[in-house]
């Protein structure tokens, strides 16, 4: 029982603090990942690229993160945790989507 506590307390800590601003990201390493997966385009055009939409969606959730409800923003930064690459236009994306289905 205790772990069960401690663990909700601490589970609860940290949907507060990614509810409360923007998470921070590696998306540097996010886009090296996706340049690996990219066909078509040069690395460097793929990396500036993915970089670019990445830091444009991270500009866009900073000036409307408040706009969207608590539990989406919540629900949305923790499932960018899965897998290890996050992703701000995957977050932003998953917050539009949420407000679509409202």
């Amino acid at each position: 029982m205790p772990i069960t506590v401690s663990m909700l307390v601490l589970g609860s800590q940290l949907v507060v603090q990614v509810a409360d601003g923007v998470p921070k990201f590696d998306v540097a390493r996010s886009c090296k990942l996706d340049v690996a997966a990219t066909a078509g385009l040069t690395v460097d055009q793929s990396a500036k690229k993915c970089m670019s939409d990445e830091r444009k969606a991270q500009r866009q959730l900073g000036s409307q993160w408040s706009k969207f409800p608590v539990s989406s923003r919540a629900s949305c930064a923790s499932q960018e945790s899965i897998g290890g690459t996050p992703s701000y236009v995957s977050l932003l994306t998953c917050l539009q989507f949420g407000q679509g289905t409202r």
